[in-house]
């Protein structure tokens, strides 16, 4: 059985690679887990997805086993219960349904990696702009529970 990867897609492959902070940089994140991780959470807050087109070389697919290991994984399940309505998709023993909760995940981060483009367009620094993003959507008048919360980057 082959080991699953998250792919990034690559029209954002720059961005993904802009927010990791690695060579001195100034990225708000410490792995590419992570970007894709707070951009499913993003996605999946502005409950939407976007299907992949084309799938970047560089940064490379990113093994599910990574995602495990920062504790990424119950997000994933979470994403796709949600998505699907369907808790058969939780199935450990089902190659099709961790390849159906993987592609819900990748849909999700596509989604929120758009926002977050169209968010930290002509920013300079970027942690500075996602916390300013991530203030303005904790004091939105929304209904507690409805959606994903976000804080917890902050």
């Amino acid at each position: 059985m082959a080991v699953q990867r998250i792919r990034i897609p690559k029209d954002k492959a720059g961005l993904v690679q802009s927010l990791v902070d690695f060579n001195e940089g100034v990225g708000p994140f410490q792995t590419y887990a992570d970007v894709m991780a707070f951009a499913a959470t993003v996605g999946a807050n502005l409950n939407r997805r976007v299907l992949l087109d084309t799938v970047a070389k560089e940064p490379s697919p990113i093994s599910v086993e990574v995602f495990i290991s920062r504790g990424y994984d119950s997000l994933i399940k979470l994403l796709a219960v949600v998505a699907n309505n369907d808790p058969n998709c939780l199935s450990p023993y089902e190659t099709e349904a961790e390849a159906l909760r993987i592609s819900i995940f990748e849909e999700y981060a596509n989604a929120g990696l758009e926002h977050l483009q169209n968010e930290l367009r002509g920013a300079v620094d970027y942690t500075e702009r996602l916390l300013l993003v991530l203030s303005m959507e904790r004091f939105q008048d929304s209904s507690v529970g409805e959606d994903f919360d976000l804080t917890r980057f902050l």
